[in-house]
C-alpha cells in the first residue's frame, strides 16, 4: 500500500468562478432577469389579448347567426298563421302555399343554427390549449 492520499475527481476553484465562465455582476443578472420578465409579461398580454379578440369575434358571429334564426322563427309563425287563415278558405291552394313558406323558412333557421353552433364549437376548439 502507499503512503499516499487518494485524489478526488474534482477540486473546487478558490475564486467560485468555473473557467470559461463569463464575469457578469449580480447587477447584470438582475437587469437581465428584469428585462426577461417584462418580455415575458408582454408576450403573455399579447397572448391574452389575441384570445379574447378570437372569443369576442366568435361570441359576436353566433349571437348573430341565432339572432337571425330567432327573427326568422317569428317570421314562420306569422306566416303559417297567416296560412292557416286563408287555408280555412274554400281553396286548397293557399294551404300549400303555407307549407312552402314554412318549410322554406324552417330550412333557413336551421341552416343559421347550425352555422352558430359550427362557429361557438371552432372558437372552443380554437382556444382549447
Amino acid at each position: 500500500m502507499t503512503d499516499k492520499p487518494a485524489e478526488t475527481a474534482v477540486t473546487p476553484q478558490a475564486d467560485g468562478h468555473e473557467d470559461g465562465a463569463p464575469d457578469e455582476s449580480v447587477r447584470d443578472v438582475f437587469a437581465r432577469l428584469y428585462a426577461d420578465g417584462r418580455a415575458y409579461a408582454a408576450a403573455e398580454a399579447d397572448k391574452q389579448k389575441a384570445r379574447a379578440g378570437l372569443i369576442g369575434a366568435g361570441v359576436r358571429d353566433a349571437a348573430i347567426f341565432a339572432v337571425v334564426a330567432i327573427m326568422l322563427i317569428f317570421a314562420t309563425l306569422v306566416a303559417l298563421l297567416i296560412g292557416l287563415i286563408i287555408a280555412l278558405s274554400p281553396q286548397l291552394g293557399p294551404l300549400w302555399a303555407t307549407f312552402a313558406v314554412l318549410g322554406a323558412s324552417l330550412l333557413v333557421t336551421t341552416g343559421l343554427l347550425l352555422m352558430a353552433k359550427a362557429r361557438i364549437s371552432r372558437m372552443k376548439k380554437a382556444i382549447t390549449p
